[in-house]
């Protein structure tokens, strides 16, 4: 079974992290080679000396706990880090050993009107149950300490009993670090108790989880000087609450320890390390390390017999971080090793395997997966029938697809959100209204919310089949609640505008002002829909009136106009706007000149033409190949070899010849100065040829098209390439850049939608052209959903284009530019922490939630 899935891995360097060295002799801290400095474990000897009373104050730990020993006591006193102020600013109480009610009445819990140093009545919590299952007298003690806050009081009765492995267990099920910490000191306050390395681990992973980076430090120093020897799973345990709490590099220094003390790690901490890398998307190191560990633990790097078994979170790891980094091969044969070695897998493992095989197409694999989940009684989960959904939908099996849901009904599931959202979307967009509407009633029943983006999806629909009087009581639903976004508003609008829809575009247009919802979106929305049925005169005037609503009218609002008014031949028209955005400063790049150019090139007025090119090069707008294109072709055309030769030395002059493009689609531009038309006639003659354009010669039609902004033979070429399936990632990122520059943002979302359908979202180039377009057309959720996919899923590293986008999101939700600036300083001073950083900025803003900690490979 899946043998015939490869894919080459990249190339890292390994990383030899077990070589055996001898200790180096440190005292309280070490720097690694890492640069990063941590706690030693090597034996010191205290800066306090035994039997002799500490002065210039009160230690953290003490300040955490609320211990001060005496000086009897100081015996057992350890050596802790640089102080801390108290949080709320009180002075702690000195000693928990007061003997006078007096003192002591102010220190316990009060239950039910009892004070503390009364008998306190059992109450029932939540965590009674599992407490009972240990036996013994630690339900009792559990109970104590989570009703009775004073410690003295509340461990009484067992305070001269209690072993190892009761102490163990009374830190482990404490679920405030606060509440752990201080009965740790108490412990420690009593002479008659031992401390092992366990304790410490305990406490170690009950700080680090809560981020108390000071005191666990001073915790490895207190082992130091106490002697207490690190095991494997402090090591593991320090590594695990490091990497967790965002804290790479000192993760990897006490990795980088734990390999200078000559200690191999065990699968546990193995695990950790490997969950780490594939957190922060380094899945070849992942494998690296992996298969350096494995050397090691043999001892012999030759030897290709290995008869170890892993664990099942192992084995879940590895497959999760090889189905992520596209190497199907690698998690198959992972997979199969789990099953020949008799590790039985669970639910999360074959969800993992279908979702990665099912996402790169191989559905016989799907199928194999589900018959051996059949044969072991591995029962499906939400999940697994959410990831079926989907497959089928995206490979247009909608009759399975319903069917998978039906199956999850039968089998004692309760669908969820995701489940009912991905049918409900497949349905509407195959314009199937009987069953989307019964998924919506079921939603309805289950009091589940109908997101914007399912919302707009159903209006679609209504309005595609023609039930107008349907899509409008749809609109109504969510309008009359008064909580629609203005993003919900503008797709409506477009939706009806599409179709010509006019008079319930601009009913919806009304809505929105009504309940003061106007932003520039719907205008910009409304001023398209008046360019679908030619109503130039309205979309002039609606623009005109844009600033009277307290609107800015932005670089979408005139991009559209003006291609509106160049494409219907409007060319002054087009030129007066073309005036007042330059005016606005909204020209960034000569896209809106090369339609205006274009619309008086195609009326044979050369003249205004180059006057227009003239002007771009004084207000410093740098000209293209499509304008240079456009210009020559429109003096080659007129019979100006002249002019037209005189254009191609400029375009020269620019650096803008050379690359394959010009090569390859406009050969016939330099023997006849034709440009464009001669490019066209290249590419018919290919048409007509016995092998036909290759992919790449329609590719660069399309682009060429898409940077002219001439959409109509942009589409024509990229409908044929879709029929002979010749299609790929290339020619769909070009088709949503070229519509997002447009403005046209429903197309643009359209092929974004067909892109993830197909598995077509895959590298920076498509990732950055989604991003960009969710952040223009204002759907933040979308663009940092598609953020965080690229980085979960594709691992795909952003550039300085992606936070650019992002920046934008940020800015445009009310973050201050001075704040989007220090989070891109943050990228280069610490690249991981910056972007956890930008998506914890982007998380908080926006209705995505953050992934933080996984479990299982799941």
């Amino acid at each position: 079974m899946f043998a015939k899935l490869q894919l080459d891995s990249n190339c890292f360097p390994v990383v030899s992290t077990f070589a055996k060295t001898s200790s180096p002799n440190v005292g309280v801290s070490v720097p690694t080679k890492t640069g990063v400095s941590i706690p030693s474990f090597e034996k010191v000897e205290p800066t306090v000396k035994l039997g002799e009373q500490r002065t210039g104050g009160t230690s953290e730990a003490e300040k955490v706990s609320g211990f001060r020993r005496s000086t009897e006591n100081q015996k057992a006193c350890t050596v802790f880090g640089p102080e801390l102020e108290n949080p709320d600013g009180r002075q702690r109480r000195t000693s928990p050993n007061a003997s006078t009610s007096g003192k002591r009445k102010n220190l316990g819990a009060k239950l039910n009107g009892v004070k503390s140093n009364a008998p306190v009545r059992k109450a029932h919590t939540k965590c009674s149950t599992k407490w009972a299952t240990y036996g013994g007298c630690i339900p009792s003690i559990l109970q104590a300490l989570d009703t009775v806050k004073d410690l003295d009081e509340a461990l009484r009765p067992w305070e001269d009993t209690l072993n190892n492995k009761e102490r163990s267990i009374i830190l482990k099920e404490q679920s405030s670090w606060e509440r752990a910490f201080e009965i740790f000191e108490w412990f420690k306050s009593k002479r008659c108790y031992e401390l092992n390395v366990i304790h410490y681990n305990i406490m170690l992973r009950s700080l680090g989880r809560a981020k108390k980076w000071s005191l666990v430090e001073s915790l490895c120093r207190e082992m130091a000087v106490k002697g207490i020897a690190p095991i494997n799973s402090t090591y593991g345990t320090l590594i695990d609450v490091y990497s967790k709490g965002g804290l790479k590099e000192k993760a990897l220094a006490w990795l980088e320890k734990m390999n200078q003390q000559g200690m191999l790690p065990d699968e546990v901490t193995m695990g950790i390390v490997l969950q780490m890398y594939k957190k922060s998307g380094e899945f070849q190191k992942v494998e690296d390390f992996f298969k350096q560990w494995k050397m090691d633990e043999r001892g012999d790097s030759d030897s290709s017999h290995d008869d170890h078994s892993l664990s099942l979170y192992t084995y879940n790891t590895l497959i999760d971080t090889y189905g992520k980094s596209g190497q199907l091969k690698e998690a198959s044969n992972i997979f199969s090793e789990m099953l020949r070695k008799g590790i039985m897998p669970t639910t999360v493992t074959f969800n993992t395997m279908i979702h990665i095989c099912g996402n790169n197409g191989h559905l016989d694999e799907v199928k194999s997966l589900i018959q051996k989940m059949q044969e072991l009684r591995c029962l499906a989960d939400t999940r697994t029938y959410n990831i079926l959904i989907s497959l089928h939908t995206k490979h247009d099996d909608i009759d399975m697809a319903a069917q998978c849901l039906r199956k999850m009904k039968e089998e004692q599931l309760e669908p969820d959100l995701v489940s009912y959202r991905t049918l409900l979307y497949a349905f509407s967009i195959r314009h199937m209204v009987i069953e989307a509407e019964g998924l919506v009633s079921e939603m309805d029943e289950k009091g589940l919310e109908i997101d914007e983006y399912t919302q707009s999806a159903l209006t679609r629909m209504y309005i595609d089949v023609g039930l107008l009087e349907k899509s409008w009581l749809w609109f109504m639903r969510f309008h009359g609640t008064g909580n629609m976004t203005s993003e919900c508003y503008s797709a409506t609008i477009d939706a009806y505008g599409e179709r010509g829809y006019i008079s319930e575009a601009e009913e919806v247009f009304l809505c929105s002002q009504k309940n003061k919802k106007l932003s520039v979106l719907e205008f910009n929305v409304m001023i398209k829909a008046y360019g679908y049925v030619k109503n130039f005169v309205k979309a002039c005037e609606l623009f005109d009136s844009i600033e009277s609503h307290d609107v800015i009218p932005d670089r979408c609002s005139y991009g559209s106009l003006i291609q509106i008014l160049a494409g219907a031949d409007l060319a002054e028209k087009a030129q007066h706007y073309l005036n007042k955005m330059q005016e606005a400063g909204l020209i960034s790049d000569c896209i809106t000149y090369c339609a205006v150019i274009s619309s008086f090139a195609k009326s044979g007025r050369l003249e205004m033409a180059k006057k227009l090119y003239n002007e771009m090069i004084e207000f410093d707008v740098k000209p293209d190949v499509i304008v240079y294109g456009i210009l020559i072709n429109a003096s080659a055309e007129a019979g100006n070899t002249e002019e037209a030769i005189g254009y191609i030395d400029a375009m020269r002059k620019s650096g803008l010849p050379g690359n394959a493009v010009i090569y390859n689609s406009l050969i016939k531009l330099y023997t006849r100065v034709g440009y464009l038309k001669e490019a066209e006639e290249t590419y018919k003659l290919l048409l007509s040829s016995d092998a036909g354009p290759d992919v790449y010669c329609s590719n660069c039609m399309i682009d060429l098209y898409c940077e002219q902004s001439m959409a109509k033979q942009a589409e024509e070429i990229f409908r044929r390439m879709k029929r002979n399936g010749e299609a790929n990632e290339f020619a769909y990122a070009m088709m949503l850049c070229m519509y997002k520059r447009l403005g046209r943002f429903q197309e643009a979302s359209r092929v974004a939608r067909e892109m993830r359908t197909l598995g077509l979202l895959s590298n920076l180039l498509s990732y950055n052209s989604v991003i960009g377009l969710y952040s223009l057309d204002g759907r933040f959720n979308d663009a940092v959903a598609t953020f965080k996919e690229m980085l979960d899923d594709g691992g795909v590293l952003p550039d300085d284009y992606t936070f650019k986008s992002l920046g934008l999101v940020l800015v445009k939700c009310g973050i201050s530019k001075r704040a989007v600036a220090r989070l891109e300083a943050g990228l280069k001073k610490d690249y991981q922490s910056g972007l956890q950083a930008w998506l914890i900025a982007l998380c908080t803003i926006v209705d995505v939630e953050v992934d933080c900690e996984e479990d299982g490979g799941h």
